[in-house]
């Protein structure tokens, strides 16, 4: 009974059978009931046109730039593998949770496999820190090319990036496989509820019932201690790029040496403002209505994979020279 009051408060009926089952112990749960955006049912055809155009913009966007890459050989540089990274993460990341939540929208298919569920938990966050790690790296790669330009070429040449892209894809890595391994070993006898449209560690570790402090701690360190550095490195590595600039004789050489990291700085304010307020109104956030911090997280998932393409095509300019050329047909 006191499952079905919980199923009729979030807006989504469950039969009766379904709701009893919920109720009983059981270490690990055959399936979870994501719930979408809950006080938003009625509305999720309509806010399925935004969040699908928004994957479509990122799917094409992502796709464009890896190829305009490997076929401009003149963009085989440092900057541009990095951007091919963050192309490849932003695919993943958004991959990982649209189409779950598109056949929430469309067909009401609410229910996900346990394995399922903690499977695309990892990717997501996996790929986030992944995110966060290559906007450093592009950083330092910034500061180099800015402040120490005569070095640029030997510090970061080929064998570096890569050795940059595996400590980076290695640290995500490790540093998320605990998220899964922890949350298989709670026993869930209060709900298998989730009121969202993906399968979030915190929002999976919630309905568990036991001590599950372990879990949240180390969510926190990963949160502070992990996207934290991220955040103090990027900031470390702008402040002097910022002190070299203002440095520069003239107000042109000041705007031109700016609008080279201009779009980086954007992706970096795109991405770690909002997943720092969803991670936080998550955890603390008990008086944010819950259909807003769904649509944050959803966006937060969203919008920088659609924007880092757009951003880097518009801003860069041998990639805006290079697009030109191929949507106008001309030879190189």
């Amino acid at each position: 009974m006191q499952e079905t009051l919980f199923c009729l408060r979030v807006g989504h009926r469950l039969p009766y059978s379904m709701s009893y089952s919920n109720t009983t112990d059981f270490t690990n749960p055959s399936t979870f009931i994501l719930l979408g955006i809950p006080g938003l049912e009625a509305a999720h055809v309509w806010l399925s046109i935004p969040f699908c155009t928004m994957y479509v913009a990122a799917v094409l966007g992502n796709f464009t730039i890896l190829f305009i890459v490997k076929r401009e050989p003149r963009l085989h540089a440092p900057m541009y593998y990095f951007i091919c990274m963050l192309a490849i993460t932003d695919l993943v990341l958004s991959t990982s949770m649209l189409p779950k939540m598109l056949s929430i929208f469309w067909f009401n298919s609410r229910e996900i496999d346990f394995s399922a569920c903690l499977t695309q938990m990892y990717f997501i966050h996996c790929f986030s820190v992944m995110e966060s790690g290559i906007l450093v790296a592009m950083a330092f790669d910034r500061y180099i090319a800015i402040c120490d330009p005569l070095k640029h070429s030997t510090t970061l040449a080929n064998p570096m990036v890569a050795k940059i892209g595996l400590a980076v894809v290695l640290r995500s890595a490790m540093l998320i496989l605990p998220y899964p391994l922890l949350t298989r070993q709670w026993p869930y006898c209060k709900s298998n509820i989730i009121p969202d449209t993906h399968c979030m560690h915190i929002a999976v570790v919630k309905l568990a019932c036991a001590d599950t402090r372990i879990s949240s701690y180390y969510g926190l360190f990963v949160l502070f201690c992990v996207k934290g550095l991220d955040m103090f490195f990027v900031a470390l590595s702008y402040t002097q790029i910022l002190r070299a600039i203002f440095r520069l004789p003239t107000k042109d050489a000041r705007l031109k040496t700016f609008g080279t990291c201009s779009s980086h700085l954007f992706s970096i304010l795109a991405f770690f403002i909002p997943a720092l307020f969803s991670s936080l109104t998550y955890r603390f956030g008990q008086n944010v209505p819950l259909h807003f911090r769904v649509l944050i997280g959803n966006v937060n998932l969203l919008v920088p994979p659609m924007l880092n393409p757009i951003t880097y095509g518009v801003r860069t300019k041998q990639i805006r020279d290079r697009l030109h050329q191929l949507f106008s047909h001309k030879d190189i």
